[in-house]
């Protein structure tokens, strides 16, 4: 099987040689740099300049030349092996063999997500050192790798926020073919694998759209980067949303990802009458019927309007949110925070729980003390637990630290234990933040390389140490936090995965394996049934008392977050867990919970 996504953007290999296209609506001339030697490229309407060269092979390099000075990369090119400021790599993805040809995915019912860092995930950083990591997550119970950003970003180590060339995944972690590679071996072993896709900025260094398409980007909208990208204006707009809703299809048909993590996308402005985010779920769902792919978005606004159903229960545009607020709420339970936004959920953090379990968004439209009170959010209550991505860590919730602590550094292992398995056994779709699953030691900090910009570098680094300046941990010497542009930093945060096999890790890697199977064989079955609806309610302050009802029987999850026993009522539903002494879940001391089960006839 032979995989490529033809497209109006970048440079795409044709009989005898290649077809290169650029979207330059600002520049008066553009010459077209290949293997050294120039080449004119004529206006051809729009904004466009096209051109097919013949004897052009795979590999060549080649650049554009604006208004006869700066030579910049291809904005759509598929590799640039000298990072963001080289020039781009042309790229026969036929060129790859493919051996996942039956594969179209699994039920997002079936998903647990794995969240992993390329570069720190493994001691190689490379798609080929996370690729011989697979069979070790498939043991595990994942089924689901989701990968962070892999845009072609400055340096060679970043998170992939910043990157600036959406369709290269970055050379370093490996060569296109490798990234396939990873992903043709993680289909045979029966895994999907998501990529985290920001289409709201670019990074700081490396964007040069500037220099001849100053319509890509509109003062209208200002965003936490700058000036927001033209997603509704006449001066181009249009070009700018197939941009991106090429690169979607692009990632999804030239690379079979199974899925898509869109990265804040509140920070999309659009006033157009049909959003870009409806655009974008639509056209995908259009474009590949025949698999299941599954598309998440990330949305502090918790707008439910983009994971609306059909009538048989299918994500008309996207699949699922990351849910926060639950995220928030256990937080807040088991370290006692109440900085930032946890101020917002640590007045009732059980009660907002509670809601979280049943309903998905814990704020529906009600006033959000973090935002100055302004309304947060839209009813959720509709929707089936599969439109909510659940996690107890990510990327965002470690990282953003000022010293990348894990939870699992700051929470008492016992109430851990309790929180692990309401985000396993609970019937959203749970997400792993990697080495979760063993309590792993490293920490996961901020990391950039914009090297030699000393400047942007200096800016970064000052900037951190601002961010945490009002900390009271940091207040008085900020040096204590890690330096985001030393190499020492990124090699920190990469994952020793030898301490699976000593205590304590090896015995949370066993429970998380547990878990996992009990939702495989229990959770699972239940929540591809059919969905009835849920409800929640609070027997004490302190105790959550919540059930799902699905077409084959309930699922109901009882904890006790508080010091005194609680008794539960179970009637003669089945014990699926539970951590209280005795097994029976009857009598929950302080930190305990249980999860029954029980099928309808």
């Amino acid at each position: 099987m032979r995989r490529a996504h033809s497209m109006e953007f970048g440079a795409e290999m044709v009989a005898g040689g290649v077809r290169f296209a650029l979207w330059a609506p600002t520049a008066q001339r553009v010459d077209l740099v290949v293997d050294g030697a120039d080449h004119p490229i004529p206006e051809s309407g729009g904004g466009w300049r096209r051109t097919a060269l013949p004897g052009v092979k795979a590999g060549a390099r080649y650049g554009f030349r604006i208004d006869g000075d700066l030579v910049v990369p291809d904005p759509a090119s598929r590799f640039q092996p000298e990072d963001v400021s080289g020039l781009s790599e042309v790229i026969d993805p036929r060129g790859f063999a493919w051996t996942d040809d039956a594969w179209t995915g699994r039920p997002f019912e079936e998903a647990v997500i794995y969240e992993c860092h390329v570069g720190t995930a493994t001691p190689e950083g490379t798609y080929a050192g996370l690729e011989k990591r697979l069979p070790d997550l498939k043991a595990l119970g994942v089924t689901a790798i989701e990968l962070l950003p892999l845009a072609d970003f400055k340096g060679t180590r970043n998170w992939g926020y910043d990157g600036v060339q959406p369709y290269a995944p970055d050379a370093a972690y490996g060569r296109p073919d490798d990234l396939k590679r990873l992903i043709d071996a993680a289909h045979g072993l029966g895994l999907m694998v998501y990529l985290d896709a920001v289409y709201n900025h670019f990074g700081p260094a490396g964007n040069y759209l500037h220099a001849y398409a100053k319509t890509f980007f509109t003062e209208r909208h200002q965003t936490p980067w700058g000036a927001g990208i033209n997603f509704d204006g006449k001066d181009g707009g249009a070009v700018v949303r197939q941009f991106f809703i090429q690169n979607a299809l692009y990632w999804l048909e030239e690379y079979h990802f199974d899925g898509l993590r869109f990265d804040a996308v509140h920070a999309i402005l659009d006033d157009s009458p049909r959003h870009f985010l409806a655009q974008l779920g639509e056209t995908v769902r259009k474009t590949f019927p025949g698999r299941q792919i599954h598309l998440m978005l990330e949305n502090e606004a918790n707008q439910a309007r983009w994971l609306e159903r059909d009538a048989a229960g299918r994500p008309r545009m996207h699949d699922a949110q990351w849910a926060d607020d639950l995220h928030h709420c256990w937080h807040v339970l088991l370290t006692g925070e109440d900085a930032g936004y946890y101020e917002s959920f640590a007045d009732k953090p059980v009660e907002r729980l509670a809601r979280c379990l049943a309903e998905g968004f814990a704020y529906q439209g009600e006033p959000f003390k973090t935002l100055d009170n302004h309304p947060r959010g839209e009813p959720s209550a509709h929707l089936p637990p599969s439109a909510f991505v659940t996690f107890l860590q990510n990327h965002d919730q470690v990282g953003n630290r000022a010293l990348g602590e894990r939870l699992s550094h700051l929470a008492d292992p016992k109430k851990l234990d309790l929180a692990r398995a309401g985000l396993l056994l609970s019937p959203q779709i749970p997400m792993l933040w990697m080495g979760e699953e063993w309590s792993a030691s490293a920490p996961f900090l901020f990391f950039v390389d914009f090297a030699p910009d000393a400047d942007l570098n200096k800016a970064v680094r000052d900037g951190r140490r601002r961010e945490f300046k009002s900390f009271a941990a940091f207040a008085d010497d900020t040096s204590k936090i890690p330096d985001p542009t030393e190499a020492a930093t990124f090699e920190a945060s990469k994952l020793d995965w030898s301490e699976r096999e000593r205590s304590p890790h090896r015995e949370v890697l066993a429970e998380t394996t547990r878990l996992l199977g009990l939702r495989r064989d229990v959770v699972v079955p239940l929540a591809k049934s059919g969905y009835r609806g849920a409800a929640a309610t609070l027997p004490r302050p302190d105790v959550v008392d919540c059930t799902w009802t699905f077409a084959a029987g309930t699922l109901r999850f009882v904890a006790n977050v508080g010091a005194e026993p609680f008794a539960v009522e179970a009637g003669g539903a089945q014990v699926v867990w539970t951590n209280a002494p005795g097994g029976s879940g009857s009598d929950l001391p302080g930190w305990t919970g249980v999860f029954l089960t029980e099928s309808r006839a």
